[in-house]
């Protein structure tokens, strides 16, 4: 048996752009109130990943994501006791890769 050293890394090889990518871009989370209705807001980097096509598809994972990691009618009843109308409160962030995959987030219900 040879050891070719296939598939051993070089740690001294140039990043790969797959292994640049592995950060993921960070994404601000928040709800705008207005008179009538709570708007969830994603605040996008300047700096966004072009592995991001559809900005209607990365907007809905960030909800899916945000919703998935926060008690929904808990996080909205906190909007509507801390936040007035026309003011937007911040729930943190999500970190997430053009695949949808989550790699980190900060978020939390407002007062927390």
């Amino acid at each position: 048996m040879s050891d070719d050293g296939a598939g051993d890394a070089d740690p001294t090889a140039p990043e790969t752009a797959e292994s640049a990518d592995d950060e993921g871009d960070t994404f601000g989370v928040g709800i705008h109130v207005t008179s009538d209705e709570f708007r969830f807001v994603v605040h996008v980097p300047s700096d966004i990943d072009s592995g991001w096509r559809d900005p209607d598809e990365f907007q809905r994972l960030i909800e899916v994501a945000t919703w998935d990691r926060l008690d929904r009618p808990e996080t909205l009843r906190a909007v509507a006791r801390t936040t007035a109308e026309g003011e937007t409160v911040t729930l943190g962030t999500v970190t997430m890769r053009p695949g949808g995959d989550v790699i980190d987030h900060s978020l939390a219900p407002p007062g927390e």
